[in-house]
C-alpha cells in the first residue's frame, strides 16, 4: 500500500477499528507444527491501541504469548488434533491522533552525518549493521549517495526519498523479499522489498537499521490540501514493511521508502526484527497437502470529533 498521505492533516484523533483474517482450508485434515503469529502491536508503536483481541480456528488449540530476542510480540499456537482450517482474526481498536515524526532529539555527535558510534553503541547494535554483499547496481546507488557532510535528518530524509523514486511500487503477491540487487535490477518492488533495500543502504553506510512489518492505515483527508498529495481517496488499511533507523539520543526513527515519508500515527508496527525473515506475519510447518488461502482487511470509523 503506497501509504503517501499523511494522516496529521486530519484535524483531530480519530478512533477506527481494524479487522483483518488470514485463512488456509486444505483439502484434508493435516497435521499443523507450531504457528508462530506475529500480528500484535510492537511495545515501541506510538499509535495507541485501547483493544485488541486475537482468535484462532478451530477453537481447540493451545496459545502462548512470548517474546523473541528483539522483544516482539509472538502467539504461538499449538493443535493436538488434524485440522481442515487455520484462521487468525485481529480485531483492534487504533486511536490516530496525529504524530509529529519529526519530534526527536539527535545527541550532537550524531547531529551531521557522517559520524561514528561509540564503541558500546556499536557492540549494542552490531545485529543491525550487518550488511549483505553489495552487488554492482547496489554499489551504484549508494556511490550516487552524497557524502559530504550535511544535517543527519536531512540525509535521511533524501536518502529515504531516493528509493522511493528509484523503485516503482507495486503489488506482489509472490511469497519472500528481493535482494536488493533484484529489486534494483527490476526497478520495482513491493513495501517488503523497497524496505530492505532500505535497510541494506542504510547499513553500508554505516547507520544502524531494521526491518520492520506492521500495519498501515490510511484515512481519507476531511478537506481536500490546497498543496501536496491529495491522500487516499477512501479509508483502508493493509499490511505494510517499512525501516527503522537508530539515531543517538532519538533512537529508532521509522522511513517509509514506499512513500519516501517518515512513518506517522497510521503505521503500527508489528514487528521489527534485524533480519526480514523474523518478521513474517505467520511462520510454521505444516504436512504437505493442498491449500486455499484467503486474506480479509478492512478498517471503519469508530468515534471522530465533530468538524
Amino acid at each position: 500500500m503506497p501509504g503517501a498521505f499523511l494522516l496529521s492533516q486530519l484535524p483531530m484523533s480519530v478512533r477506527v477499528s481494524l479487522h483483518h483474517v488470514t485463512r488456509y482450508r486444505y483439502e484434508r485434515p493435516i497435521a499443523l507444527g507450531p504457528q508462530l503469529i506475529r500480528l500484535h502491536p510492537a511495545p515501541h508503536a506510538r499509535t495507541h491501541i485501547p483493544r485488541y483481541s486475537l482468535k484462532i480456528i478451530p477453537t481447540t488449540h493451545l496459545l502462548n504469548w512470548q517474546h523473541d530476542s528483539q522483544g516482539n510480540s509472538i502467539a504461538r499456537c499449538t493443535f493436538a488434533e488434524k485440522v481442515s482450517e487455520f484462521a487468525v482474526t485481529v480485531d483492534l481498536i487504533a486511536d490516530l491522533a496525529p504524530i509529529n515524526p519529526f519530534d526527536f532529539f539527535v545527541e550532537p555527535y550524531a547531529a551531521i552525518y557522517p559520524f561514528s558510534l561509540p564503541d558500546e553503541l556499536a557492540y549494542e547494535l552490531a545485529a543491525y549493521l550487518q550488511t549483505e554483499t553489495a552487488g554492482k547496481l547496489l554499489g551504484d546507488f549508494l556511490a550516487a549517495v552524497p557524502r559530504e557532510p550535511a544535517g543527519t535528518v536531512q540525509f535521511l530524509i533524501d536518502l529515504n526519498g531516493a528509493v522511493q523514486r528509484t523503485i516503482r511500487y507495486l503489488v506482489r503477491e509472490e511469497a519472500g523479499t528481493f535482494t536488493p540487487e533484484q529489486t534494483l535490477a527490476a526497478g520495482e518492488g513491493s513495501c517488503r522489498d523497497s524496505a530492505w533495500l532500505l535497510v541494506q543502504a542504510l547499513r553500508h553506510l554505516k547507520l544502524p537499521a531494521r526491518f520492520v512489518s506492521g500495519y498501515l492505515i490510511q484515512l481519507k483527508p476531511a478537506v481536500t490540501p490546497l498543496e501536496g498529495p491529495a491522500g487516499p481517496a477512501e479509508d483502508g488499511a493493509d499490511l505494510h514493511a517499512w525501516a527503522e533507523v537508530f539515531l543517538p539520543g532519538a533512537g529508532w526513527i521509522g522511513l517509509d521508502p514506499t512513500s519516501g515519508l517518515l512513518t506517522g500515527e497510521g503505521h503500527i508496527p508489528l514487528a521489527a526484527t534485524a533480519h526480514f525473515r523474523s518478521a513474517a506475519p505467520i511462520t510454521g510447518t505444516a504436512e504437505p497437502a493442498a491449500a486455499t488461502f484467503g486474506f480479509e482487511m478492512s478498517v471503519a470509523r469508530v468515534a471522530e470529533p465533530t468538524r
